[in-house]
């Protein structure tokens, strides 16, 4: 049993809201809830809506039809009435219109007590009523809300229970719900999980330029400074924000930066300075489609090859991209390791798609306990830049017995600035050599279905959920399909990556850009050959049933 809700209407009507506490309320009754939001770049009017897709097992991705259509206004019902199920039920606000269910969510609210404000709380307890789940659940979840305000709280839970009641038993139920399973009952965002993540491993200094889709991030850490001990600072741009992380660093505390892609574009310099510095510079770029600002509340996934390429000079970086939000947790936490472990920068690749999605899942560990920064002594003779095997130079933190000297010219292996050809040489190869330990620690792809699969979808990044998806849809009529995700592009190793893929009759390349990129960089690398592309370049997330249905063409 699998339905999607979908509350839908313009800015500042409390979409949000609604949808937030939808899935809160609905994650107490041990269902399996998975959330995804489609906002436009205004802060009122415009069409936007709210995704809450329940089930009685996992989920992974959102659905692009509703089974459940809230319509908050006439252009929500007009733009959205066509994207419903056979069998759906459209609830319109004052709708008069045959085969809808029209209610005066405003006149409700006040005439349960509460004010205009409360209409979203009363379309929370229709969809409760129309699921036929009990009303109290929903109370008691906004009465915890509302603890601080038991006013406030008591006239929500009116407004929910006037909700449900005018639903009626006519239509009470009549959308057959799942049954609630034995599902976790904490919800976390993408957002969330790295931001806790990051704190948790120890993160001192986050500096950033609030950019949609990546503040969400940022705010996270912000909530967490006082508990965590983190110096959280809006920089006045984001090459500042970078500077600040490089300066941070230096200094030896663990520090990050969040930002998109025209943010990151601003930031080249400063990742360029980190390589050459050889800081552990830890950036989160959230992707929204480009070029420039394009649509910048949409998801996508077009700046792979700028983290992988990004920054004047050749210099090692690891490039991350987490596929769901428990991979989002662990990762964030590895990538900080791996900046550390090998004194280079570390991209934490995301998009709107997976940050503002949100998930019941078991609670995490965001215990304290902060990563190994890999620091020395500076003793006589110290070389911060001396030539090793690995490419990884002893790393120590001004205050020591020794000066430490660090240059963003070439310099020689006491950091002093050079122009000598051959030491300029020693120390590209030396900052090179650092691949071969990230290679050494590369994450292997994620196969998920049959081995002797015929069909081998490629993805990486917040495409595995929909591509998981694709695959159980496929194979459950009959197909043989298997899903092969990437967790980190860049670097990337070639050999696993081969053994991996294996030799299917067919490959197809699953991403949310134009070109594929990442089937790009499979080909230059002589991973694959030929391959198909399955591209979404909109703004809009991939579903499982949307590649079920492309690849089936």
């Amino acid at each position: 049993m699998d339905l999607n809700i979908r509350i839908a209407g313009e800015a500042g009507q409390g979409v949000l809201t609604t949808g937030n506490v939808l899935v809160g309320a609905l994650a107490q009754t041990g269902l399996y809830v998975l959330s995804t939001k489609s906002y436009m770049s205004r802060i009122r009017g415009g069409l936007n809506w709210f995704d809450i897709r329940i089930a009685d097992e996992p989920l992974f991705a959102g659905r692009q039809r509703a089974d459940l259509l809230v319509a908050l206004t006439d252009s929500a019902l007009d733009a959205l009435k066509g994207h419903v199920t056979e069998n759906s039920v459209v609830v319109h606000d004052g709708s008069r219109i045959e085969g809808v269910i029209g209610i005066d969510l405003s006149a409700v609210a006040k005439d349960a007590g509460g004010t205009d404000i409360m209409s979203n709380t009363v379309a929370a307890g229709c969809v409760f009523g129309l699921l036929g789940y009990d009303i109290d659940l929903l109370c008691d979840f906004l009465e915890n809300r509302f603890s601080k305000d038991s006013d406030t709280a008591a006239k929500n839970a009116s407004c929910a229970r006037r909700g449900a009641e005018l639903i009626g038993e006519q239509h009470r139920g009549v959308l057959r719900p799942p049954a609630p399973a034995d599902a976790p009952c904490g919800v976390i965002s993408g957002a969330e999980a790295i931001g806790m993540s990051a704190a948790a491993s120890g993160i001192k200094l986050a500096a950033s330029y609030p950019m949609s889709p990546s503040t969400g991030v940022f705010t996270v850490l912000a909530a967490a400074a006082d508990e965590y001990g983190i110096v959280v600072e809006q920089a006045e741009s984001e090459i500042a924000a970078i500077n600040m992380v490089c300066g941070a660093a230096y200094a030896g505390a663990p520090a990050m930066t969040t930002t998109s892609g025209g943010g990151f574009a601003l930031m080249c310099e400063g990742l360029s300075l980190a390589g050459i510095m050889e800081l552990p510079a830890v950036i989160v770029l959230a992707q929204r489609p480009g070029p420039a600002t394009g649509l910048p509340t949409r998801t996508g996934q077009e700046d792979l090859k700028f983290a992988v390429n990004g920054g004047h000079g050749e210099f090692a970086r690891i490039v991350i991209a987490p596929g769901t939000i428990e991979q989002a947790h662990l990762l964030t936490r590895h990538a900080i390791e791996m900046a550390h472990k090998h004194q280079t920068p570390a991209i934490i690749l995301v998009d709107q798609y997976l940050v503002d999605m949100q998930k019941n899942l078991p609670e995490a560990d965001n215990s304290y306990r902060p990563i190994d920064r890999c620091v020395v002594e500076a003793g006589e003779g110290y070389l911060r830049y001396a030539l090793t095997d690995s490419g990884i130079s002893p790393r120590a933190i001004p205050g020591g017995a020794a000066p430490i000297v660090s240059d963003s010219d070439e310099h020689t292996t006491d950091g002093h600035l050079t122009e000598d050809l051959v030491v300029r040489i020693e120390q590209v190869d030396k900052r090179l050599r650092k691949l071969d330990g990230l290679l050494a620690e590369a994450l292997a792809p994620e196969r998920y279905g049959p081995e002797d699969a015929e069909t081998l979808l490629i993805c990486w990044g917040s495409a595995y959920g929909p591509a998981r998806e694709a695959v159980d849809l496929i194979n459950k009529q009959g197909g043989a399909v298997a899903s092969l995700h990437f967790a980190q592009p860049h670097p990337l190793n070639i050999e696993a990556a081969r053994r991996a893929i294996g030799s299917p009759e067919r490959i197809v390349c699953v991403e949310g850009n134009a070109t594929g990129q990442f089937a790009s960089i499979l080909r230059q690398a002589g991973v694959i050959g030929q391959c198909d592309l399955m591209s979404r370049y909109d703004g809009l997330p991939f579903t499982g049933e949307e590649i079920a249905r492309r690849l089936d063409k």
